[in-house]
C-alpha cells in the first residue's frame, strides 16, 4: 500500500548579517545603540515577534517601564549591569537570561565600565518601532554622537508601540 502525500507550504526564511542590520542611536538616558535583527516588517512571520541587540554605554540606563500587551526576554552578552524587577535587583553579566511577563516593571542599569549589551526579544512586537522612532539612524563605523534627548512626544510613542502608562512611583537607577 502506498501513500500520497501532500506538499507541505514551506514558511519564510531570512538571514540578516550585519551590513543589513537596522542601527539606531538612542538618547539619554540609555545612549548607545539598539540593532534590529528581526521582525515582520523584515519578514513574514506567522507569530510576530521581534529581536535584536541594545547595547546601553558606561553609565547610562534604560528606565524602569513595563509591557502591558507584551511578554520579553533578555539575555546578556557582554558587559556588567543590574536589573530591577518589580523592585528586586538582579546582576546582568554575560550569560544571564530574563523573562519578563507582561505588566512587569523592570529597568536596566550599566555599571560596568564598558558597554552592557544583550540579546532582546519581545512578542508580539512592536519594540523596534519605538526605538526607531526616539533614534537616530547609525550606520557601521559611525562615530558616538552627542547624547541627545528623547523626543518630546516620548510618552506617545510609547503607548503606541509596546509600552504600560507611565507608572507614577518611577524608581530611579
Amino acid at each position: 500500500m502506498s501513500v500520497a502525500s501532500k506538499p507541505v507550504a514551506k514558511g519564510a526564511v531570512l538571514v540578516n548579517g550585519p551590513e543589513k542590520t537596522q542601527s539606531y542611536w538612542q538618547p539619554v538616558p540609555a545612549n548607545g545603540h539598539i540593532d534590529v535583527q528581526l521582525a515582520p516588517h523584515l519578514v513574514n512571520m506567522e507569530h510576530p515577534f521581534a529581536m535584536g541587540t541594545q547595547t546601553v554605554a558606561p553609565g547610562g540606563y534604560v528606565r524602569e517601564h513595563s509591557h502591558d500587551r507584551n511578554e520579553e526576554a533578555i539575555f546578556v552578552l557582554e558587559g556588567k549591569g543590574r536589573a530591577v524587577v518589580e523592585g528586586e535587583e538582579f546582576p546582568m553579566l554575560p550569560g544571564t537570561a530574563l523573562f519578563l511577563g507582561k505588566n512587569n516593571r523592570h529597568m536596566f542599569i550599566n555599571e560596568g565600565e564598558g558597554n552592557l549589551k544583550w540579546v532582546w526579544l519581545i512578542i508580539p512586537n512592536g519594540l523596534e518601532d519605538f526605538f526607531r522612532e526616539i533614534g537616530r539612524p547609525r550606520q557601521a563605523g559611525d562615530k558616538v554622537p552627542v547624547n541627545f534627548p528623547r523626543p518630546a512626544d516620548v510618552l506617545e510613542i510609547e503607548r503606541r508601540t509596546v509600552f504600560a502608562a507611565q507608572p507614577q512611583d518611577q524608581r530611579q537607577p
